[in-house]
């Protein structure tokens, strides 16, 4: 914890400065409070490095810790157990720094008779909209743990579909990683031993051949570092505009147009949609607030726009399925499942069947891609290494043709 500098005030009116150690200036204060009628200043020590601190701000926040801690806490409040007990004895156990402090000085608050909802809402970086939504839902209906218990299986789900995508991902990553290093490796380091039995031989180069030599004396000179900086430097800008409004709109259009891709990537923004939608509601989230937490959490903002959209069309009394299968975004079979939902009154139980169904769909598509890329890869792999071999050893057949 931080060190702060207090300048006090005793009974007798004499000034003096204490050091105390505490979460924020406010903890402080009360540390000294009752030892002193006065608190004149209290300031934060500019010598103290709270290493914790810089590891705390550093430490980012998995989906798998808010997971874990909402099951955690669910089962917690299901056994009676006080919030703030809860708190603190979550707070005692849990791993990752930056969560800790957070849950610490939402404990505090608790305790000062702050909601958990408006405690957790000033840790944007711990808990997002759609986490503070549904812990504001479950306290207003008093059912905060079984709304805590489907915040946990929401998230469980969206990382085992995250973990699903990575893992098949792997492979290809790998093989691509090692083709690299082994065509840099062989054009680096063996080309060059060859290039001198070339000279010896005088015979004129094909032109397979020529060009390896061109690109391996390349690659050893400064001019290699020219596309490595334009590779870079077209990253950086890739990046920059897809974070204006305009340059985000349209690379999310294309990640939905590029074939095969396309349709992985639209089928888990509406396994998103329709999981993260299906648990809000049912967890008494009002539908217009459900439809602002989908657009901040879609993922793509061709989707973000079609929902913000229809969200117009709701205010005035539209159904959503409705809406939504005039923007032309959703899937015919998403829009269907929703339209049969909503004239059921089980809105809530056809979204979360529709988030299944697409979850499916998506390791389906995956395994697909996967089984795909990996022979192809394979090929790539062996094309390049024989393109080089053959470029090596074309000049040595065309002296034995010679010499026959």
């Amino acid at each position: 914890m931080p060190t702060f500098i207090v300048e006090v005030k005793d009974a007798a009116g004499k000034t003096s400065k204490e050091k105390v150690k505490a979460i924020d200036e406010a903890q402080a204060r009360s540390v000294l409070i009752n030892r002193y009628p006065t608190i004149l200043q209290v300031k934060k020590d500019p010598f103290d490095i709270d290493f914790s601190e810089i590891s705390a701000n550093m430490t980012a926040i998995t989906v798998k810790d808010k997971a874990v801690f909402s099951r955690q806490f669910s089962v917690m409040i299901n056994a009676g157990v006080a919030i703030v007990r809860c708190l603190g004895v979550l707070s005692d156990q849990c791993p990752n720094p930056k969560l800790k402090r957070a849950l610490i000085r939402i404990s505090d608050d608790v305790q000062q008779g702050v909601s958990l909802t408006d405690s957790m809402r000033k840790h944007p970086d711990c808990f997002d909209k759609l986490y503070v939504s549904m812990v504001d839902a479950g306290e207003v209906g008093g059912v905060l743990d079984q709304v805590l218990d489907r915040l946990a299986l929401l998230l469980e789900n969206m990382q085992r579909l995250a973990n699903q995508v990575k893992s098949a991902m792997t492979y290809p990553v790998a093989v691509g990683f090692l083709a690299t290093v082994v065509f840099f490796a062989m054009t680096i380091f063996l080309i060059p031993i060859f290039a001198g039995i070339f000279q010896d031989l005088g015979t004129e180069l094909p032109a397979l051949t020529s060009f390896m030599l061109w690109l391996s004396g390349i690659m050893r000179s400064w001019k290699i570092l020219i596309p490595i900086v334009v590779a870079i430097a077209a990253v950086v800008a890739l990046k920059q505009y897809y974070k204006t409004p305009v340059g985000c709109r349209q690379i999310d259009k294309l990640m939905l147009q590029l074939p095969l891709l396309g349709d992985l990537n639209r089928k888990t923004a509406v396994a998103r949609f329709c999981r993260i939608f299906g648990t809000l509601t049912r967890s008494g989230v009002p539908i217009l607030s459900c439809m602002d937490i989908v657009r901040d959490t879609a993922g793509n903002q061709i989707i973000a726009d079609a929902v913000d959209s229809a969200k117009g069309d709701i205010q005035e009394g539209g159904m959503i399925s409705v809406a939504l299968e005039e923007r032309d975004v959703f899937p015919a079979l998403a829009i269907q499942m929703m339209s049969i939902g909503e004239e059921t009154g089980e809105l809530d139980a056809m979204m979360l069947k529709v988030a299944d169904f697409y979850d499916d769909e998506v390791e389906q598509t995956v395994k697909a891609l996967t089984s795909i890329i990996e022979p192809i890869m394979m090929v790539g792999v062996a094309a390049m290494v024989g393109v080089i071999l053959l470029s090596m050893y074309l000049p040595m057949f065309a002296v034995f043709d010679e010499l026959g």
